[in-house]
């Protein structure tokens, strides 16, 4: 079987769920009986995240080895449920200094070095994250929006489709659908607009997956498939909700775990008995508030001012939540 890749990318703006919907993605393929690795590729030209303000992106999450990464790999292990490794974390920082090193050790051959070598260095590490958890899907999750032109070429030229006919890669774009207030009318140009820039990088979207509840109105999925070329079945409400973890549920209501595996070529299976405990764990969430306690988190990040950043502490706020659901 060739491997298979999902890449999850956001569209003009970022924040929009892209890690939920990266994590919950894996959750469901790992549940219908496939091994599933996940990445993370950061555009920013940081090695890593510990050297970032937590009120500007955020907290880090410390991997075991020790690696300061995007506190989406926090909720990569926390929804797959096992330890990640420094090869499942990319960011152009690493790559930009990997590349410059080796042209300094003359390891090019005095070849000219261009953008095509930042490509080839982050296929080679996303194949390398591949192999080392061998996986049968790698799921890639493109951090900012579709202006990460190297980042989003990957797509295009790192799945290096041997036989044309078994597809191996798969883009899954995640976009909001704003509501202007003194409008009330969904507006969907801006997704329009993230597609149409992706097909300008020689990239097809296969699914997208929307952040508006009132997505699931007919009329809504036919005006998205007709102005972005997919089918309307590919187009995935993603309604706003209380707690992260229903939505994997949310995603297996949608069929979205059949709909990305007929899409890469791979048999679609029955969902793993394993899932009736993401489902217990998500109706535990809803039900369950027997049992309260006040828990003091201390941090001299929580005053900015009048804007602060929930994510500041989100790895600590996760952990304790999710220590609590699973007691």
């Amino acid at each position: 079987m060739h491997h298979k890749y999902v890449f999850v990318i956001g569209g003009v703006m970022s924040g929009v769920g892209k890690g939920i919907a990266t994590s919950s993605i894996g959750t469901l393929l790992s549940s219908k009986g496939f091994k599933v690795n996940l990445v993370k590729v950061d555009p920013y030209l940081n090695v890593d995240a510990g050297t970032m303000n937590p009120t500007e992106h955020g907290e880090v999450f410390v991997l075991d080895s020790g690696l300061e990464t995007d506190q989406d790999m926090g909720n990569y292990e926390r929804f797959l449920g096992k330890d990640l490794t420094p090869d499942d974390y990319i960011t152009s920082g690493m790559v930009y200094k990997h590349v410059i090193e080796k042209e300094r050790a003359l390891e090019y051959n005095g070849r000219f070095v261009d953008a095509d070598h930042i490509r080839e260095e982050i296929v080679r590490r996303i194949e390398h994250s591949a192999k080392v958890n061998k996986s049968d899907i790698t799921i890639v999750e493109i951090g900012g929006t579709v202006r990460r032109l190297p980042e989003c070429y990957v797509h295009r030229g790192g799945a290096r489709i041997e036989d044309p006919t078994q597809p191996r890669c798969h883009l899954h774009i995640v976009s909001y659908l704003p509501v202007p207030g003194t409008i009330g009318e969904m507006k969907s140009k801006p997704t329009q607009n993230a597609v149409k820039q992706l097909n300008g990088y020689g990239v097809q979207s296969g699914l997208y997956h929307c952040q508006r509840s009132d997505v699931h109105r007919s009329e809504r999925k036919d005006k998205i498939a007709f102005t972005c070329n997919v089918m309307p079945e590919h187009v995935i409400s993603a309604p706003d909700i209380k707690s992260i973890y229903d939505v994997p549920v949310n995603f297996e209501k949608d069929k979205l775990g059949d709909l990305i595996l007929k899409a890469i070529g791979l048999p679609a299976r029955r969902t793993d008995p394993s899932f009736k405990v993401w489902k217990k764990l998500s109706s535990g969430i809803k039900n369950n508030h027997k049992h309260e306690s006040n828990i003091a988190i201390v941090g001299k990040y929580f005053h900015t001012g009048d804007f602060i950043l929930s994510d500041a502490y989100i790895s600590v706020l996760e952990a304790i939540k999710f220590s609590g659901l699973c007691k």
